[in-house]
């Protein structure tokens, strides 16, 4: 007697993760695969330097936070000892 497959509700066909994995048994190779993101767009110069400004701004942003961090650590641990 063949064992019947049981039928999820929840199961839409999509695709969760990619399993045609290099090195599995059952892995095919796609052929005629066109890059997905394709072409990149040219920036002009003004673009590329705003690209640039914002980067810089949010490592700014970033590196004052540390900083004014550690300063206040210092600062408590400071006036933690003075007494």
């Amino acid at each position: 007697m063949a064992k019947k497959r049981k039928q999820y509700d929840d199961d839409d066909g999509r695709v969760i993760a990619d399993m045609n994995v290099d090195g599995m048994p059952w892995y095919t190779p796609k052929k005629d695969a066109a890059p997905e993101g394709g072409e990149s767009p040219q920036l002009s110069g003004h673009e590329t330097w705003a690209m640039i400004w914002g980067v810089l701004k949010a490592a700014l942003l970033i590196a004052g936070v540390f900083a004014l961090i550690y300063f206040l650590l210092i600062l408590a641990l400071d006036l933690g000892w003075a007494k």
